[in-house]
């Protein structure tokens, strides 16, 4: 029988969104909207049937393109990392290199690799749009009333990223069984400080976290989900729950399990007019041990959560 740990106390959980005081109960009294995050976490909990590969294969749980040191970004740079703006000024080996070695941190597996030139056709996602110069093009800016609209300029960066050199290498990933060595194509980057590592598994070796096993009748509505994660340190954990923009008292909301981590958030919705525009709202949680290899379950949806940075 899985043992079930307390839902962490609000004096224990950190918030980096802006939740305004008094978000949580009362003195003395419950908050129905902790009480039904409990219950659906248990659901949610007890219905985690992961499947072989989670533990016996490559289950990546971040992003194939991961930075391997600090970058130094620009505003520019950043903007082009995460559009997958690229340029190559070399050739790129199309060889495929032999099997390569994922290290875990209970053993180890053997898988094919993918050449550099696969990896950086699936680095590069196309180039930025043109621009004159430093450029501020114009974008449409809704003015309240049905046919209100007018341009305002916006910064945008038209600058790739230029690859000088590539070698193969390791990369640390967030995987099923804890962060793993995997081998991986480390693109050299003119504009940056630290290299930008592209997974190097075949894709026929590279699992599929299970599909997400939520109960069947809808979350309450003051229940919001969480999206992803931005990233799990230690006992640490930094997710995004998406809000209403109007929404506020948006609190976090976790329970901790001996092989799982359930997270999301309760809000108070707007009882005015309000538009229906998802926010992202980052927070972060404390919890009661390190994270370790238990993957973290949104409370909503049942689905996996995977690391995506910024």
């Amino acid at each position: 029988m899985r043992r079930r740990l307390a839902l962490l106390s609000l004096p224990l959980v950190a918030v980096t969104a802006c939740a305004p005081a008094g978000s949580g109960p009362a003195d003395g009294g419950s908050d129905p909207r902790r009480e039904a995050f409990a219950q659906r976490a248990v659901e949610v909990a007890e219905a985690w049937r992961p499947g072989p590969a989670w533990t016996t294969g490559y289950v990546p749980l971040q992003e194939p393109t991961v930075l391997v040191g600090d970058p130094d970004f620009t505003t520019d740079t950043e903007a082009a990392f995460r559009a997958g703006w690229y340029r190559d000024q070399i050739d790129l080996p199309a060889g495929r290199p032999a099997a390569g070695t994922i290290r875990f941190p209970d053993g180890t597996v053997t898988v094919p690799l993918v050449s550099a030139a696969e990896a950086y056709r699936q680095l590069d996602q196309g180039d930025p749009p043109p621009c004159d110069g430093r450029p501020e093009e114009p974008r449409p800016t809704v003015e309240p009333g049905p046919d209100g609209s007018v341009s305002s300029p916006v910064a945008t960066a038209c600058i790739p990223l230029t690859v000088t050199a590539v070698r193969l290498g390791t990369a640390d990933v967030r995987t099923s069984r804890g962060v793993a060595a995997v081998p991986a194509w480390l693109f050299t980057v003119e504009e940056l400080a630290a290299p930008v590592a592209r997974v190097a598994v075949a894709p026929q070796s590279v699992g599929a976290p299970p599909a997400p096993t939520a109960p069947a009748r809808p979350a309450p509505d003051q229940m919001v989900a969480a999206q992803h994660l931005r990233s799990a340190d230690g006992a640490t954990l930094t997710y995004v729950l998406g809000v209403g923009s109007c929404d506020t008292g948006i609190t976090p909301l976790v329970q901790e399990r001996d092989d799982v981590v359930v997270v999301g958030g309760a809000v108070t919705r707007s009882t005015g007019v309000c538009d229906e525009m998802l926010k992202l709202e980052p927070v972060t949680v404390t919890l009661a041990a390190p994270l370790g290899v238990r993957p973290v379950l949104d409370v909503v949806t049942g689905q996996v959560l995977t690391v995506q940075p910024g």
